[in-house]
């Protein structure tokens, strides 16, 4: 097998279990409130801080991997991820669930940025797209998959064995990593510690005092405070990263109008669609009463529907172009999710399906055209701080999404003087996050009527686009 497909399917091992990991836990949410005696909303933590773990580290996974090896990062971090699993199997608390999470993240961080590092500098770039097709085509079997073993486990299993199913796919991840990806090793500089430090406490503490706000576990003062001391830290790094050589991020990409777009703006979409795998088996299993089988059966229609999306996305992308699709389709996958919000006990399931799928088409189609238009305009020799920079805006904005889900519906719940998890408090919250889905277009809509033609193949015919990794996240 040609290296073009065969170190993408390396890769996609990774990015399976990962992706699989995500989707199976979300249906098995309430479960786990339930073993662990706590209200279903506290759980956010254990998405939250699986999210922040990427957001912190994946900046520096471009210099571990070129200071050890790329192959001994990759396996280092697929054996990390996997400790990580087992103690999420055997965590006694919801505490203990939480470090686990942390350290899953720790290993998720290196695994696919440095694979796709690899992919970058060991495939002729004539070749590059067609590599991507096949590192992300594989792992979308991980969220079609999700959802349905997640309910079938959870329903006639403990929910443990979620975590412990990523331990063969794993294993195989790494022996095939130790036969055939090259130990690649760049030239490195000093580490900048004094960008990673700010930049990892701000995130750290920023994210975890906004998941805690409202929390009955953690008073409202100590949130606050650990919030303000994050954004001071942030703060803090933003003004260090202008005087640095060598920035950990650098925050000058942002002056390129494709970036710009693509991350900030796509930050937007990701804060509303980074709540459907947190809202949607919450409604369906704590709100309607659904099992979580039941619950898998009908989500998992929405990765299907993202699986559709990348056979024709090129095409779309070429016929209109990268303004037309982000601006229409962030403001169609809005009313996806503002949809979702209208869907009660009585309505039949095939409807619901129906916008799950429909939902996940457009989901998919925008992370597609936002993850190509972000390095269009990117130098080549800039891609590695690009690529480290996105990858962590990303993961941040899904786990802002997760935790501005869980505030609006304590805030609901508040205000109605129910409780959180009262059913009608989700028709509330899924079209405020439908609102930050549909004001992403307006930053869309600043773009250049031909941003990134050459990259959608308007330029050079025959041209496709795929998706490089992104989330994970599940289909969002």
């Amino acid at each position: 097998m040609k290296a073009s497909r065969r170190l993408p399917l390396i890769v996609a091992c990774a990015l399976f279990i990962e992706n699989m990991d995500s989707t199976v836990l979300s249906t098995a949410l309430p479960a786990i409130a339930h073993d662990y005696s706590v209200d279903p909303i506290s759980l956010k933590l254990v998405l939250t801080t699986y999210l922040l773990a990427l957001a912190v580290f994946i900046p520096v996974s471009g210099w571990v991997a070129d200071r050890f090896g790329a192959r001994v990062t990759f396996m280092s971090a697929i054996a990390v991820f996997l400790f990580g699993s087992v103690g999420c199997a055997i965590s006694p608390s919801l505490e203990w669930m939480v470090l686990a999470r942390f350290i899953q993240g720790m290993g998720g961080a290196m695994m696919v940025p440095v694979g796709r590092l690899v992919l970058l500098r060991t495939i002729d770039k004539s070749e590059l797209v067609q590599a991507l097709s096949w590192l992300t085509i594989p792992a979308l079997v991980g969220p079609v998959a999700g959802p349905p073993l997640g309910g079938f486990i959870t329903t006639y299993f403990h929910w443990s064995w979620i975590f412990l199913i990523n331990l063969p796919m794993g294993a195989l991840g790494i022996a095939l990593a130790w036969r055939y990806i090259p130990a690649l090793k760049e030239p490195v500089r000093a580490l900048d510690w004094p960008g990673f430090l700010l930049s990892g406490l701000g995130l750290a503490l920023a994210m975890f005092g906004f998941s805690t706000l409202g929390h009955l576990q953690v008073p409202a003062w100590a949130a606050m405070a650990t919030l303000l001391l994050g954004l001071a830290a942030l703060a803090g790094y933003a003004f260090h990263a202008r005087r640095a050589a060598h920035p950990l991020l650098d925050l000058r990409l942002f002056r390129i109008p494709t970036f710009r777009a693509g991350v900030l703006g796509g930050g937007l979409f990701r804060i509303g669609a980074g709540a459907t795998p947190f809202l949607l088996p919450l409604m369906l299993q704590v709100g309607f009463g659904l099992s979580p089988l039941q619950s898998g059966g009908l989500t998992f229609v929405s990765a299907v529907g993202s699986m559709f999306m990348k056979t024709i996305a090129a095409w779309i992308i070429r016929r209109w172009g990268f303004r037309r699709v982000l601006v229409f389709n962030a403001l169609l996958s809005a009313v996806s999710l503002a949809v979702m919000g209208m869907f009660r006990p009585s309505t039949p399931h095939l409807l619901m399906m129906t916008v799950l799928l429909v939902g996940g088409c457009v989901r998919s189609l925008q992370f597609t055209s936002l993850n190509a238009v972000s390095y269009a305009d990117v130098e080549q020799s800039r891609i590695s701080q690009a690529s480290s920079l996105a990858a962590m805006m990303q993961q941040l904005s899904v786990s802002t999404g997760v935790a501005v889900a869980g505030f609006a519906l304590q805030l609901c719940g508040w205000l109605r003087h129910v409780p959180t998890v009262d059913v009608r408090n989700f028709y509330f919250a899924f079209p405020m996050m439908a609102l930050f889905s549909g004001l992403s277009a307006l930053m869309m809509w600043r773009l250049h009527a031909e941003a990134g033609a050459d990259m959608a193949g308007r330029a050079r015919a025959g041209q496709e686009v795929a998706e490089p990794k992104v989330e994970q996240r599940p289909a969002m």
